[in-house]
């Protein structure tokens, strides 16, 4: 489509029968903390907590204009196109039927169903559901709704651009998109392009969904064999022909982030703004980001599109953990200590005030311990690099394990287990104590060398608490003595040494 032809439907498309025009936002922290105007986009706040209900709304609203005596419209998604679909028809006054895969959550499936629209389940991905939505489409007489490779949910989508325009009439140095089917992009770059050539428009997706950066390397689209799902509102595996015709010649960059990246962006949007945003809503301020680091840019003024908030609450631990990853303020650690007592004392003091994030060990035999150790950073991974010297020039034995998948995910919360040889006098304690730089090092320094220490497990939780489980090898005849030093550490403490769960799994 020609720019001036692509302007007009811009212009004059119908959105604001359900949508709002959303805040332009200046990101504070962000801006001072990489010596830039940094701008958010406040799609989030849209009825349906995402912008898809632009393009849906325009795209319904053109539709029926043209077929008085439409019998419905009908779509296939399992996020927010969906609800952008179901609140269109229903303002409209149309019926609406969404297919939705079968694995789609029931929260979503609960949200359509609201808005009054039909929720049909099939299939186990998009593109099953998609092919069954066409064929009832053809069969009853529905208007299949695209959720981003049709000129009209583009045009939708372009207001947002003519929103920003209009809110922040001065210099604009670049605008991150994200990128899934393209829908959003095309929208936005189209019309940017067509009244201000001179912005950037810089395309981010995740390192693992990058389908339009794999078809603009081929210079043709390409379909992708797997997408990752993290950033499901961009999981895409094959980029739309009419956006990709838009947006090959026209963006000016192409960026790809990291779930950990992501998660980091979704941590500085909520200290910025209080606000959650869902994966792929975070995906353009994780590339603003990169794209700063990486070309060493300052004083411009940048923009971020915050896309949507659809997260589901559980969500919110993965990306907790990952967020320090993603910022560079996390080292992850696998070190090799002597076993014998005193030997966490001595490590712990090597670690000094840097504060520790997580501690994971458990005895193995009398020779030689693994601990699995998280060190918050304050400089990134140079820091990191730096300390592992530290402890390669003590002899010790140091796997990084800051980029290993597998410990990320799984390792870091299976350290543990029975140990490797028989331990008959070991007793399991959990204390608490107050949350703050040096804590567990003072700790340790008052367990001092008497008794070994069998198991330890440490992890911070951001509270006004540490809670610590660990346990130490006491012979019967010191359990007195024991008991009397438990007293003079003056620290909340609980005996589990007849826990069930220590007893199944840890014993």
């Amino acid at each position: 489509m020609k720019p001036q032809k692509f302007l007009e439907k811009v212009l004059t498309a119908r959105v604001y029968d359900v949508a709002r025009e959303s805040p332009l936002d200046c990101l504070n922290r962000i801006s001072a903390r990489y010596d830039n105007q940094v701008w958010l986009k406040r799609e989030d706040l849209q009825s349906v907590f995402s912008f898809k209900l632009r393009g849906a709304f325009n795209k319904i609203y053109q539709v029926q204009k043209s077929q008085p005596n439409l019998n419905g419209v009908i779509t296939a998604s399992a996020g927010n196109h969906a609800q952008g679909v179901a609140l269109s028809a229903k303002k409209l006054g149309l019926k609406a039927t969404i297919v939705m895969p079968t694995t789609t959550p029931d929260i979503k499936v609960s949200a359509v169903k609201s808005y009054g629209a039909k929720a049909v389940m099939h299939g186990e991905n998009f593109d099953e559901a998609k092919a069954h939505a066409l064929d009832m489409a053809e069969q009853r007489g529905l208007a299949f709704i695209h959720p981003f490779d049709d000129f009209d949910v583009m045009a939708g989508q372009g207001t947002i651009a003519h929103e920003i325009i209009r809110q922040h009439p001065d210099h604009i140095d670049a605008i991150f998109v994200p990128v899934g089917g393209g829908g959003l992009a095309a929208g936005i770059t189209g019309f940017i392009k067509a009244v201000k050539p001179e912005v950037k428009i810089i395309a981010v997706e995740p390192n693992d969904a990058a389908c339009f950066a794999e078809a603009m390397k081929a210079g043709r689209r390409v379909t992708l064999k797997d997408v990752g799902i993290f950033a499901d509102g961009v999981a895409v595996k094959q980029v739309g022909k009419h956006t990709f015709a838009m947006l090959k010649d026209l963006v000016d960059d192409v960026i790809t982030v990291s779930t950990d990246q992501i998660c980091a962006a979704i941590k500085d949007t909520f200290e910025d703004t209080r606000a959650i945003c869902e994966p792929a809503g975070a995906v353009s301020l994780a590339g603003l980001k990169k794209y700063v680091e990486s070309k060493g840019i300052k004083n411009q003024t940048l923009i971020a599109i915050n896309s949507g908030a659809n997260m589901n609450f559980d969500r919110l631990r993965h990306v907790s953990e990952r967020s320090e990853l993603g910022e560079e303020r996390e080292a992850l650690l696998a070190v090799q200590i002597p076993e014998r007592p005193g030997s966490f004392k001595q490590f712990c003091q090597i670690i000094g005030k840097r504060q520790i994030t997580e501690f994971n060990y458990r005895y193995a035999d009398d020779s030689l311990a693994q601990v699995f150790a998280g060190i918050q950073l304050t400089e990134g991974f140079d820091e990191k690099n730096r300390f592992i010297q530290l402890l390669e020039d003590k002899d010790y034995t140091v796997v990084d394990m800051t980029d290993n998948e597998v410990a990320k995910l799984h390792t870091r919360y299976m350290v543990g287990g029975h140990p490797g040889t028989d331990v008959t006098n070991e007793l399991l304690y959990r204390f608490q104590f107050p949350e703050k730089p040096g804590a567990l090092l003072n700790f340790l320094m008052k367990v001092g060398r008497r008794w070994n220490i069998s198991l330890f497990h440490y992890r911070n939780h951001g509270s006004n608490f540490g809670r610590i489980l660990m346990g130490f090898q006491v012979d019967k005849k010191e359990h007195r003595a024991f008991q009397d030093f438990l007293a003079e550490l003056d620290i909340p403490h609980w005996d589990e040494t007849e826990n069930s769960a220590y007893r199944i799994f840890l014993k």
